[in-house]
C-alpha cells in the first residue's frame, strides 16, 4: 500500500483517552504517512505521563513525515488554556473544532489523504454555544455534503444508521421514502467503491417490534420503510427487508447480507459493539472526502491513565489508509 499523501489523525477531546491512544498508535509500525493534529506541549506531557518515548517533529505541508514506530508528526493547535486529564475544560471546546476543520480543509484541498478522527466531548461543545450533534453531521456540513451516512464495521459484520444522533420520539418524523431511498444508494456506492462489491445486498430493518405486524404495531413499515425498499429494487439496488431487528441480527441471516441499515442509533449499534466492540471502526460515507474514527467515547476516567485500548483506533487508520487507496479493507 502506497499513500502519497498523510493520513490526519485529529487528537479529539483533550481531557480524553484521544491524545493517549494517538501517542500509542504513533509508538507501533505503521506503513503509511501520519500526521497528528493537536497541541504539541499537550501530546508531549501525555507521552511523559504514559512513559512512552516519542520522537516529535512539525509538520511541514510538503515536508518528511516520519514512519518509524516511537516517532509522530505534529501539526501544533495550541489549546485555549492547560488541560488536565480526565477534566473538561469549557474554553477548549473551540479548540477541538479548530482540530477538526483543519483536518477537514485539508482533504478537500488535497493535502491529507484522509482524516482519522478520536472521539469528542458532544455536550461540551454544545455547552460552549455549538450546535454540534456529532462528526458525522459536522464534517458533512463543513464539506457542503447533503446526506452523510453513519456506518460502523467490525469484520465483516456492517451497520448503517437511517438516523444517527436524535432522541428515540424523533425517530419516526425523520424517516422518509426519498430519505431512505438516498441513503440505501449512499451505502451501496460506498460499498461498491471502498469494499469492491459490485452488488452489494443490503438488509433493511423494520422500526417497530415485529417489523410493525402488518401495521398493527406501527404503520411506518407500511407507508415508509417498505416503500422505499421498492422504490430502491426498481432503481437497481439489492435490499431487503423490512425485518424485525431481532430477526435481521440473527447471524443465519446476517449471513445473506453486505450491510444492515438501521432505523436508529441504538437498534443496530449495540449489536455490533457486541461483536466487536475496541476493534470496530466508525465510517462516514458519501463524503467527498475518507473519513472514519473509532466506535467510542472520550473515556474521561480512563485518560492518563495507560489502560485505554488503542484497537479501534488503529483500526480505523488502517481503514483509512486502505480507503484512501482504494484497495478491498477485508
Amino acid at each position: 500500500m502506497t499513500l502519497l499523501r498523510p493520513i490526519a489523525l485529529t487528537a479529539g477531546e483533550p481531557a480524553g483517552i484521544g491524545p493517549d491512544l494517538c501517542l500509542v498508535a504513533a509508538s507501533r509500525p505503521r506503513r503509511w504517512p501520519l500526521v497528528c493534529l493537536g497541541d504539541r506541549e499537550l501530546l508531549a506531557a501525555r507521552a511523559r505521563r504514559l512513559r512512552l518515548s516519542m520522537a516529535f517533529s512539525d509538520y511541514r505541508a510538503g515536508g518528511e513525515i516520519q514512519y518509524a514506530a516511537g516517532s509522530l508528526t505534529v501539526l501544533h493547535a495550541p489549546l485555549a488554556t492547560e488541560c488536565v486529564a480526565g477534566r473538561l475544560e469549557l474554553k477548549n471546546a473551540h479548540s477541538v473544532l479548530t482540530l477538526i476543520d483543519r483536518a477537514v480543509d485539508g482533504c478537500l484541498g488535497g493535502e491529507f489523504a484522509a482524516v482519522v478522527t478520536a472521539p469528542v466531548q458532544k455536550s461540551l461543545i454544545i455547552d460552549a454555544g455549538v450546535a454540534f450533534s456529532g462528526h458525522t453531521e459536522y464534517i458533512a456540513q463543513r464539506t457542503h455534503t447533503p446526506l452523510a451516512v453513519m456506518m460502523l464495521t467490525a469484520q465483516e459484520l456492517r451497520v448503517a444508521l437511517a438516523t444517527t444522533h436524535l432522541p428515540l420520539r424523533a425517530v419516526s418524523d425523520a424517516l422518509s421514502i426519498d430519505g431512505l431511498v438516498q441513503i440505501m444508494q449512499v451505502l451501496s456506492q460506498g460499498l461498491t467503491r471502498y469494499w469492491n462489491l459490485p452488488q452489494p445486498r443490503i438488509g433493511v430493518c423494520g422500526l417497530n417490534p415485529h417489523a410493525g405486524e402488518s401495521g398493527h404495531l406501527g404503520d411506518e413499515e407500511v407507508r415508509i420503510i417498505g416503500p422505499a425498499i421498492e422504490q430502491a429494487r426498481a432503481a437497481g439496488l439489492s435490499v431487503d427487508g423490512p425485518w424485525p431487528a431481532d430477526t435481521l441480527f440473527v447471524p443465519s441471516h446476517l449471513a445473506h447480507y453486505d450491510v444492515v441499515l438501521a432505523m436508529y442509533h441504538d437498534q443496530g449499534l449495540p449489536v455490533l459493539k457486541h461483536a466487536g466492540f475496541g476493534h470496530a471502526v466508525n465510517v462516514t460515507l458519501g463524503l467527498p472526502i475518507v473519513r472514519t474514527s473509532v466506535d467510542h467515547g472520550t473515556a474521561l476516567d480512563l485518560a492518563g491513565s495507560g489502560s485505554g485500548d488503542p484497537g479501534s483506533l488503529i483500526a480505523a487508520i488502517e481503514l483509512a489508509a486502505r480507503m484512501a487507496s482504494r484497495q478491498e479493507p477485508f
